[in-house]
């Protein structure tokens, strides 16, 4: 690639305060780790050795708060089962992790644990190969793309949108949950897959560990991140925004929405799936509870709350709403609940664009009126893609 390319390609993704600020937002998570290690204890800005991995969980949600935000904020795919690709990611990370112990169970056996437990006696067929890192890494994202092109295939087709779209969503993430839970499915049945180990021979109770697993979800956050706002701003994004506004007449003017729908649905899913693989080593454990129904709902509260088609936006509100829930879960878990419903209904009616919207509607204020035009909120006529065939 050219270096007038790169060029090209940096000015089109942020402008020089956009990457400016980019820059210092990550390294200052980045630098979380160093006030783990290198502030004493007992001071101001030192973190404590549960507050690391509590922080890379929230990384994870990010992640997939930026896929949710791809499909929802920038196509127009309301979907209410994304949790079914972050656990699948997980579930594939989480048999790894099973096989890498060993011997060094309770029971003492080549098997996992719960497969003693439950009188089985070998390893299912589809167990075979996890014992190596680079092929789970591989099914943690191959798994739920794949599900991700059957289910949309079928979907996209038949022209499924709107809310029926998302009922069918939800009806995949419950009846996945309902099979995870069953015993003879040999994924570990209600309690899932936990006592986790080792990840490529280095302790998972280690802290240099931890802190591993952190700045990879960082990264796998920035990589994400990049890859999705060069998806929103090039030409298929255009595309998207078109199809989100006004799909008929994108078809009219000689666009399928059914590729790009796909394509964007696909690449979603992948990013759940990589997101789920960091999230099980950091908690863990990986049960049919990350299937829960409402934990897809809440993916969809993060990027409402944060700002639907801003990309940031779903980031920011995923990082603010599970750190709401971390402190009032510990403090008032009573109260957790009620809170969130108040937060959906408070931004729906008053912060339709959510927070980020707050950030752009001040910039245009203050800098120039034209730079409205620029903003992603804004639909994109599907005449206007007429000259691009």
């Amino acid at each position: 690639m050219s270096t007038a390319r790169i060029k090209e390609l940096v000015s089109t993704l942020h402008s020089p305060r956009q990457w400016l600020a980019l820059a210092v937002g990550f390294g200052v998570l980045a630098s979380v780790p160093a006030l783990n290690r290198l502030v004493p204890v007992g001071a101001a800005l030192h973190l404590s050795d549960s507050m690391l991995p509590l922080l890379g969980k929230f990384l994870c949600y990010g992640l997939v708060a930026l896929a949710m935000d791809l499909v929802w904020g920038y196509t127009g795919v309301l979907s209410l089962g994304h949790a079914v690709f972050f656990a699948l990611g997980g579930y594939a990370m989480g048999m790894y992790l099973m096989r890498t112990i060993g011997t060094a169970g309770v029971y003492r056996s080549e098997l996992p644990d719960f497969m003693v437990f439950l009188d089985w006696k070998e390893l299912p067929w589809y167990w075979h190969g996890f014992q190596h890192f680079g092929f789970a890494a591989c099914m943690a994202l191959l798994v739920p793309g794949l599900l991700a092109v059957v289910f949309g295939f079928f979907a996209f087709r038949s022209r499924i949108r709107g809310v029926y779209f998302s009922i069918i969503t939800q009806a995949l993430t419950y009846a996945l949950m309902l099979l995870m839970f069953r015993n003879d499915t040999g994924f570990g049945g209600n309690n899932g897959l936990t006592d986790f180990k080792r990840l490529l021979d280095y302790p998972l109770a280690e802290q240099s560990t931890k802190q591993a697993l952190y700045l990879a979800s960082l990264l796998a956050l920035l990589v994400g991140y990049l890859l999705c706002r060069y998806v929103v701003t090039s030409k298929l994004g255009r595309v998207l925004l078109a199809l989100r506004d006004a799909e008929s007449r994108v078809m009219f003017c000689g666009y399928d929405p059914f590729h790009y729908k796909l394509l964007v649905w696909t690449l979603s899913a992948i990013l759940c799936g990589l997101a789920g693989a960091l999230y099980v080593p950091q908690v863990g454990i990986i049960n049919p509870s990350e299937l829960a129904p409402s934990n897809s709902i809440e993916i969809a509260i993060w990027v409402a709350v944060g700002g639907r088609g801003t990309l940031v936006g779903g980031v920011i509100g995923a990082l603010l709403v599970n750190g709401m829930k971390s402190w009032l879960t510990g403090a008032y878990p009573e109260l957790w609940l009620y809170a969130l419903g108040a937060l959906f209904v408070g931004v729906t009616l008053f912060l339709p664009k959510g927070l980020a919207g707050l950030f752009s509607a001040r910039r245009v204020r203050v800098v120039a009126p034209e730079l409205a035009a620029e903003l992603p909120a804004e639909p994109v006529r599907a005449e206007d893609l007429a000259g691009e065939t």
